[in-house]
């Protein structure tokens, strides 16, 4: 594998791993979605993937409008997400899906260079998210990254009438990283501290949905 080829699979790896929810644009938005607007989303990595960042002696900063937050559950990174299209599903929250884009990103910064990650897009189906960013000015993808369990989310609604939109929030939503994202990862970081079964992160988003006309 050619050194540019590892070093654009290494930062399509570890950007989302540790500081973002990425998507793919690969899966179009089915027409019977409803839309999404206004929102944010806000990911907040765990203690495992500190230490791999200790580890890897990296630095990670926002890229705005994206911004670092911080509180008595450790660094997050927030984005602004202006609109997307999802199937909310608030009865059966595993079965939401949706896709959207995000301003803003990251840069990473470690002993071996630097990585700039900007413009993600997002599709999640069937629990899964995959990934595509622009790194270092060039467009990569990658399928199959996080597993989201959004079942051990918090779902919480303004009340809004049905039919009509609401603002809708989903909190603490665990990241789990797919057999696919921790095979690139081992090949280009070495063996990570985490394995399939660990959390890796904590998402948290909000934004106004809007139901498809019947």
């Amino acid at each position: 594998m050619s050194a540019t080829r590892r070093t654009v699979l290494g930062a399509t790896a570890a950007a989302p791993l540790l500081a973002q929810f990425t998507g793919t644009a690969s899966a179009a938005a089915d027409d019977r979605w409803g839309t999404i607007s206004g929102g944010w989303a806000e990911v907040r990595w765990t203690e495992q993937v500190q230490a791999e960042l200790g580890r890897l002696k990296a630095v990670v900063e926002a890229v705005a409008p994206a911004r670092m937050v911080e509180d008595s559950r450790g660094q997050a990174v927030r984005f602004t997400a202006p609109s997307g299209k999802g199937s909310l599903s608030l009865k059966h929250l595993p079965e939401a899906a949706g896709s959207g884009t995000m301003e803003g990103g990251i840069a990473i910064r470690t002993q071996a260079g630097g990585f700039r990650v900007v413009n993600p897009e997002s599709v999640l189906r069937d629990g899964v998210a995959s990934g595509r960013c622009v790194v270092n000015g060039v467009e990569v993808g990658h399928r199959s990254v996080f597993r989201c369990a959004l079942a051990e989310g918090l779902l919480t609604t303004d009340g809004a009438p049905a039919g009509r939109p609401l603002r809708v929030r989903i909190g603490e939503v665990p990241l789990r990283p797919t057999p696919e994202l921790l095979e690139v990862y081992s090949a280009t970081f070495g063996t990570p501290v985490f394995t399939a079964d660990t959390v890796v992160a904590y998402v948290t988003a909000e934004g106004l949905y809007t139901p498809p006309k019947p």
